[in-house]
C-alpha cells in the first residue's frame, strides 16, 4: 500500500488536509481514485490508514483524505510494525564528506534505523554545504523512511563544528568514536558487553583522512569510547552503514 508523510498539523479531526503536492502525487502520479486507501505517517510514530475523499455534500474538498484508522501509535509498543523501530535511539555524528556522498549516507542510515543525524564540520572537512543542502537531506530522509516503512523520520540538524556538537550531547548515552587506525576494541564487542544499556547510542564517524589527534583527544574528554569497525580502512560513505548495521544486529 502506498505510504506518504504528513505533518501533524495537517490532521483536523478525522481528516487530513493534503498539500497540493501530496494530492497531485496520489491522484495524478499513482492515480488513486476517490475511495482508494493509502497509508500516512506523521514522522512521530503514528501510522494512519486513510482514503481519498469521495465528493459529497458534506466534504467537497478534493485535496482531503479521511482517516479510517490509526493503525499504530508507537507508544503502545505492542504492534508488529512498532518492532521495525529500534529499542534505543541512535544518533549519528558524521563528518561531511566530499561531493554529494552525504545524500547516500542519509538515505542508507535512515533505512537502517538512525534517529538523529548530526552533520559535523571537522578539521579535515572539505565540504562547505550550501543552505539548500539541509532541506535536500531532510527530503531524502523522508523518502527513505517511507520506502523502508519506518514510523519515525530521522531528525537532521544543521552542520556544526565538532566541538559544538560534542558539547551539546546528552550525558546519559553510550558514545562511540569509530577510528580506523589503532588497537581499539570492536564496536560489536562493546555493544555485547555487560555494561549498563543507555537509552541512546551515539556513533561518530570521521572524514576522509580520519580524525586528527586533537579530535580524538576531544572525544575522549567528552567520554567517547574509541572503537574499531574491523581490519579494513573504510570510506566515509561506507563506515556509517557498517556501524549502523552492527548496532541494528544487536538491538
Amino acid at each position: 500500500m502506498q505510504r506518504i508523510t504528513i505533518a501533524p498539523s495537517q490532521i483536523h479531526d478525522k481528516y487530513i488536509a493534503l498539500t497540493p503536492e501530496q494530492h497531485h502525487y496520489l491522484t495524478r502520479v499513482i492515480r488513486l481514485q476517490p475511495g482508494a486507501k493509502f497509508e500516512a505517517i506523521d514522522g512521530t510514530g503514528k501510522l494512519y490508514l486513510c482514503q481519498i475523499i469521495v465528493n459529497s455534500s458534506q466534504r467537497t474538498t478534493a485535496a482531503t483524505a479521511e482517516i479510517i484508522e490509526i493503525i499504530i501509535p508507537l507508544a503502545s509498543g505492542a504492534d508488529l510494525l512498532a518492532s521495525r523501530e529500534l529499542t534505543q535511539a541512535i544518533t549519528l555524528i558524521c563528518a561531511l564528506p566530499k561531493g554529494n556522498n552525504f545524500d547516500d549516507i542519509v538515505r542508507a542510515c535512515t533505512e537502517l534505523g538512525v534517529t538523529t543525524i548530526l552533520p559535523a564540520i571537522s578539521d579535515r572537512t572539505l565540504l562547505n554545504p550550501s543552505p539548500q543542502k539541509l532541506p535536500r537531506w531532510r527530503k531524502i530522509a523522508q523518502e527513505a523512511a517511507e520506502q523502508s516503512e519506518r514510523l519515525i523520520i530521522p531528525t537532521i540538524a544543521e552542520p556544526q563544528p565538532l566541538q559544538t556538537i560534542f558539547s551539546q550531547l546528552p550525558l546519559e548515552s553510550s558514545k562511540y568514536l569509530c577510528e580506523a587506525r589503532g588497537e581499539y576494541p570492536h564496536l560489536l564487542s562493546c555493544l555485547q558487553s555487560n555494561q549498563p544499556i543507555a537509552t541512546q547510542i551515539i556513533l561518530a564517524i570521521g572524514p576522509e583522512g580520519g580524525w586528527t589527534d586533537a579530535e580524538i583527544d576531544l572525544a575522549i574528554d567528552h567520554n567517547f569510547q574509541l572503537v574499531s569497525l574491523g581490519r579494513h580502512i573504510l570510506r566515509t560513505i561506507t563506515a556509517p552503514i557498517v556501524a549502523l548495521s552492527i548496532v541494528t544486529a544487536t538491538r
